[in-house]
């Protein structure tokens, strides 16, 4: 079991910008496939992001692809998202997760963090 502490989110603007940070424990942090996925009110969590192992692998969610941008750093065992361009449907509670299959679907991600508020105002 890995476990999982968001943090960096908050309250912008419109075309502005923030990092999500994700520190990791409990498991080699190279070996895991880290994700972010959000919850906006009302709505279903979806997948945002992945980054896989050594490479590192990305891929992205369409709506975010070209805005968002996923890292890992291993020494620091911590995932980033970086957010530019927000837009005020990127509202939403921003989760870290961590699994041991490459994908984009929760069911595959056994490990997640209490979620951080992303608030993108017009």
């Amino acid at each position: 079991q890995v476990q999982l502490v968001e943090s960096g989110g908050g309250l912008v603007q419109a075309g502005g910008s923030l990092r999500l940070s994700c520190a990791a424990s409990g498991r080699p942090f190279s070996s895991i496939v880290k994700a972010w996925f959000r919850q906006a009110p009302g709505k279903e969590r979806q997948f945002v992001a992945r980054i896989t192992g050594s490479g590192p692998a990305t891929y992205y969610a369409d709506s975010v692809k070209g805005r968002f941008t996923i890292s890992g750093d291993n020494d620091k065992n911590t995932v980033y998202l970086q957010m530019n361009s927000l837009r005020p449907e990127d509202t939403a509670v921003y989760y870290c997760a961590a699994g041991t299959v490459v994908s984009d679907q929760l069911k595959y991600f056994s490990s997640w963090g209490q979620g951080t508020q992303v608030t993108v105002s017009s």
